[in-house]
């Protein structure tokens, strides 16, 4: 949560490092490191009061989701060779850090452009020990039976985080916008500090049993609750991946992509996180720039795709926990958001009730099989039956898949703030595009779920 909540702020702030001057000017206080001046509303903060501004904004989200998605691919890599409790504290405080020196270029009035590029790197590099870390501890603390709902409910987590970070910065922006940055970064701080005396990454720590995460049937799995076919265990063609010499040792690189369903996952990720993260970084802009609403009102409506995203994420492990077809829920549910984004782009400025309906189903499914995919299809993915017990991939399987979802998020923002001047018309089509790409990924692992749910229901006919 806190993680996300730190990454928010830059969305809200955005309209006021650039102003589109769509209101009457009126004053406004702010306080600089010397004395308190007044602006009007159309003043923008140097850099970003070029032409430009739109890729120069674009470039924060840039430089912030590319050096992200490179730090989670290490990131994975090093979470399972150290431990998760040392790793996820640092990586917290770490973020927290920088997220906060953002803010202060506000108070020192700092107008240099690499100054705010380079908080963005190193932020991003940190954040990026976050989701390997979390996913692989609940990972080990629960098995499959129920992992969709489970994850589902936990996963509302990274929308609360969006929600209390727009309201959070939303508090700030418009008198002293470097607070957006401060307060969350100091949240996050202060949270990794709880983090590195009191998780217990897993069960053994403290003397509990470990899940029954890798109970698989020996013949061919039937489609059901307690074995669910994301990790496409149904599938004929999976062959055992090599014997680690010891259970507890890492995986590799290669041998994590050769788990059956990583790839199409991974991939599938890549478009769906392209769409759920343009949404989180240029909605509260979009909000401002279509209508009368000003900044903290902005922020505080976007929130509602949030709402959805919780509602989605819970929806879609418990569809998937029942069907026991991970793929097909991710399918369905892409398949769904297409169209709603484009009637919220028609008609999501009609008024207020409407923004928000239209927000909540665009935000349930498009955060559904995003939130899917990271969490429980990652998990499954991790403890694969043709590990052979290996208990070291969790984090290096949700490495790869996140991390190449992650490079979808750095062009998804990039593309808007390009295309954006162009027409938030075209951004939209661009986003649904997208989307159905990431649905055509999961063809295959779709008509083996299919497949699978054919043989059980003949198999249950002949024992019936």
């Amino acid at each position: 949560m806190t993680y996300h909540l730190s990454r928010k702020p830059i969305s809200v702030v955005k309209s006021i490092l650039y102003r589109t001057c769509n209101t009457s000017a009126a004053n406004v206080s702010i306080q600089t490191n010397h004395s308190t001046i007044n602006i009007s509303d159309c003043t923008s903060w140097a850099p970003f009061d070029r032409t430009d501004h739109q890729a120069l904004l674009g470039s924060l989200d840039l430089a912030f989701l590319f050096s992200y998605a490179v730090g989670m691919f290490a990131s994975g890599h090093i979470a399972e060779r150290l431990n998760l409790r040392y790793f996820l504290s640092g990586g917290m405080v770490l973020t927290g850090l920088f997220t906060c020196l953002f803010g202060v270029g506000y108070f020192k009035s700092i107008h240099s452009l690499s100054f705010y590029v380079s908080m963005q790197v190193f932020a991003g590099l940190f954040s990026a020990t976050g989701w390997p870390s979390v996913v692989a501890c609940m990972g080990s603390w629960y098995g499959k039976g129920n992992r969709g709902l489970i994850m589902g409910l936990w996963n509302s987590h990274t929308s609360f985080g969006n929600i209390l970070g727009s309201v959070i910065a939303g508090l700030f922006v418009t008198n002293a916008w470097g607070l957006s940055f401060i307060v969350p970064g100091l949240i996050i701080g202060g949270l990794g500090i709880l983090v590195f005396f009191f998780l217990v990454p897993e069960p053994r720590h403290v003397g509990c049993e470990e899940p029954d995460s890798d109970a698989v049937p020996e013949r061919e799995p039937l489609l059901s609750s307690s074995s669910s076919s994301s990790d496409v265990d149904s599938e004929v063609d999976v062959h055992p991946l090599p014997k680690q010499e010891s259970p507890d040792e890492a995986i590799g690189f290669i041998d994590a992509l050769c788990i059956p369903g990583v790839i199409e996952f991974a991939l599938c990720l890549f478009f769906a996180k392209l769409v759920s993260y343009t949404f989180l970084f240029w909605l509260p802009d979009y909000i401002h720039y279509t209508t009368s609403f000003d900044s903290e009102r902005s922020a505080d409506l976007s929130t509602a795709f949030d709402w959805g995203g919780i509602l989605g994420g819970i929806l879609a492990g418990v569809v998937s926990d029942v069907s026991g077809a991970r793929a097909c829920t991710c399918f369905i549910m892409l398949l769904a958001a297409a169209p709603m984004m484009f009637v919220y782009q028609t008609f999501g400025s009609a008024g207020l009730g409407m923004s928000i309906v239209l927000l909540i189903l665009v935000g349930a499914f498009v955060n559904g099989p995003y939130a899917l995919i990271t969490t429980a299809v990652s998990a499954d993915l991790g403890t694969h039956h043709s590990l052979n017990g290996n208990a070291k991939a969790l984090a290096t399987v949700t490495a790869i898949i996140d991390g190449t979802g992650s490079v979808g998020a750095a062009l998804g923002p990039l593309l808007t703030g390009i295309i954006s001047d162009y027409g938030w018309k075209d951004v939209f089509y661009m986003l649904i595009c997208a989307n159905i790409i990431a649905m055509i990924l999961l063809v295959r692992l779709v008509h083996k779920e299919i497949q699978g749910l054919l043989r059980s229901r003949r198999q249950r006919a002949q024992l019936s």
